[in-house]
């Protein structure tokens, strides 16, 4: 019997140990949408569990797939542009259903050994010693959690094989160094997020991403694509990361805010910024106007500082078109 399969869990829970206590629950009465999986909700929270974003907009689509991953330990992958939210979402249905979660960024920086393991210099009883110190990976593996593999095609190509094998339906990970084959705890399931679709950096937009070969993306089961949110959605989450802008004056602001930050998303679409504007962004530029009692000080120093030269030029256009003034802001020298 597949432990993995959670139809299988509650019957396997008493005669199987580690399993940690859960309950099977009905996906649309968590999340709200009609979403009919049963996935099962951990009765303890660890301190790997993310804190629940309480005013968290969830998209269907997305949130379907990644219930899947849990449920039915699918292997499932995320594809959006740059601050779309793609990790946070998984993040954040992992926190309703008390599941562990680790990130892990397989950007140029990690090596083979941060990922596996390696063997460090100990002293023990006054002589040195070589031990081997495990990695994340299989530290991950082998217990209850939900580990996100962030700008999984940025991965070089020997860290995406040590992957691929885990991939399979009954992956197991091998420790060539250790003469181990580690096999996957039942609750333990994987995730990956993409700015591409896995074909390189096509846009120019993404430098670094990998062109990935077919059997490493066949082993993703689902392929989701999670996009920026609609002003209103966006406007109703900043509202309520920061109250003093539920007035009438403050939501007019806010919503001219937000447009701007759509501008600022479709000049990276096209090239003209190298840098763009998330909702993380606008909840910083809405909560910096109250401390310095600034909107144009407060975008400044959101926002605009981050951009090279010749495009502040660009946004402060885009500033004008959306407040119909120009910018109002003093470069320090």
């Amino acid at each position: 019997m597949n432990l993995a399969d959670p139809q299988n869990l509650n019957k396997e829970q008493s005669m199987t140990p580690g399993l940690p206590a859960h309950e099977l629950t009905e996906a649309a009465s968590i999340f709200g949408h009609p979403i009919p999986i049963r996935v099962a909700v951990l009765k303890e929270r660890s301190e790997h569990v993310p804190a629940i974003d309480s005013v968290y907009k969830f998209n269907p689509q997305v949130t379907a797939a990644i219930l899947a991953g849990f449920a039915h330990n699918r292997r499932v992958a995320i594809q959006g542009r740059h601050g779309s939210g793609k990790s946070t979402h998984i993040e954040q249905v992992a926190a309703r259903l008390n599941w562990p979660c680790l990130r892990l960024n397989l950007d140029g920086h990690i090596t083979r050994p941060d990922l596996l393991g390696k063997n460090v210099i100990t002293l023990r009883d006054g002589k040195q010693v070589t031990d081997f110190e495990e990695g994340l990976l299989p530290w991950a593996i082998q217990q209850p959690m939900a580990l996100i593999l962030d700008e999984y095609d940025a991965g070089r190509p020997e860290i995406l094989f040590v992957i691929q094998r885990l991939l399979e339906r009954d992956g197991q990970l091998v420790m060539p160094d250790q003469n181990r084959v580690i096999t996957p705890h039942p609750f333990f399931r994987i995730f990956a997020t993409m700015n591409t679709v896995g074909l390189g950096n096509l846009s120019g937009l993404y430098h670094g991403t990998q062109l990935l070969n077919h059997a490493q993306l066949d082993r993703w089961n689902i392929m989701a694509t999670l996009d920026y949110l609609k002003a209103d959605d966006e406007m109703a989450i900043v509202t309520a990361r920061v109250a003093e802008f539920a007035s009438p004056d403050r939501q007019s602001m806010l919503r001219q805010m937000v447009a701007l930050a759509e501008l600022t998303r479709e000049g990276f679409a096209t090239g003209e910024l190298s840098s763009l504007m998330s909702p993380r962004t606008v909840i910083s530029w809405a909560e910096n106007v109250l401390v310095f009692h600034s909107l144009d000080l407060a975008f400044a120093l959101s926002f605009l500082n981050r951009c090279e030269e010749p495009e502040r030029i660009i946004v402060a256009e885009y500033f004008q078109r959306c407040f119909g003034r120009e910018l109002a802001y003093e470069k320090s020298s």
